[in-house]
């Protein structure tokens, strides 16, 4: 006689299927950027890397930030991967995880290379669905979200990039956000927009982990300047400032 396989426990406690690490290979805290190549840049402020595993979207590398073991791992484009990933970091001892990641901006004056921290999502994507009922709130944690803010407001303090804290929205559909929906939200008071952060507020909510963001602008929206705008060199300034944001809120809040 057969029985229904039980996700929840099958492979706990062994390398992970999805993302290729096991317990004992990373640290209590994550850093996830969507792109595997932006775990390289991560590196590039640890001391003592090593890569853990490279399996699919997801890279993962390890390393020192001023006594703080850190960990990398890339989730992949949208809420389906980034769940996949921060479930089985948390099964192998991840308590902590800060997404460090590309958001368009959507109320005006946000310009490329801003930084853009997370205070809460609207959850318009079909991931999360499959998690929790529709009112369910997707939230940072309150600690690692101030923390993000305060730090990321020290490290620009002189500088021309400003960062900006509020409600972002996490959508599945890339080239479907029209005129139409960047208006309303925009009329909402929403701040940015990227695909990942519900997947990762929901789960961390739900396994009884921590989670937060910080952005870089990639682009605006609202005002008209799109990824096609060449605005690479600002956006790869702020993904440097947010990392370090991210680096430096693991060690002051010691995750």
């Amino acid at each position: 006689m057969t029985s229904n396989v039980d996700k929840s426990v099958a492979g706990v406690g062994e390398r992970q299927y999805h993302i290729g690490v096991a317990p004992g290979e990373v640290s209590t805290v994550a850093l996830l950027p969507g792109d595997p190549f932006r775990v390289p840049l991560i590196a590039e402020f640890l001391t003592d890397v090593k890569t853990v595993a490279h399996q699919r979207e997801h890279l993962t590398m390890t390393g020192w930030y001023k006594g703080r073991h850190i960990t990398a791992t890339s989730t992949g484009m949208g809420c389906p991967s980034t769940a996949i990933a921060a479930e089985e970091l948390i099964r192998v001892g991840v308590t902590s995880l800060i997404r460090v990641g590309s958001s368009a901006g959507l109320q005006p004056g946000i310009k490329p290379g801003d930084l853009l921290v997370s205070e809460g999502t609207l959850r318009n994507d079909g991931t999360t669905a499959a998690y929790a009922h529709p009112g369910y709130p997707a939230v940072p944690d309150l600690r690692i979200a101030t923390a993000l803010g305060d730090v990321a407001r020290e490290l620009t303090e002189g500088t021309t990039t400003t960062v900006y804290s509020g409600l972002n929205v996490s959508d599945d559909a890339f080239y479907a956000e029209g005129p139409e929906w960047i208006s309303q939200l925009n009329s909402l008071g929403i701040l940015n927009v990227e695909m990942e952060s519900s997947a990762l507020y929901v789960v961390a909510r739900l396994r009884g982990v921590r989670a937060g963001m910080i952005c870089a602008a990639s682009s605006n929206l609202f005002d008209g300047t799109s990824l096609y705008d060449g605005v690479k060199e600002a956006l790869a300034e702020g993904w440097t400032r947010s990392i370090e944001a991210a680096l430096e809120t693991a060690v002051r809040l010691e995750l």
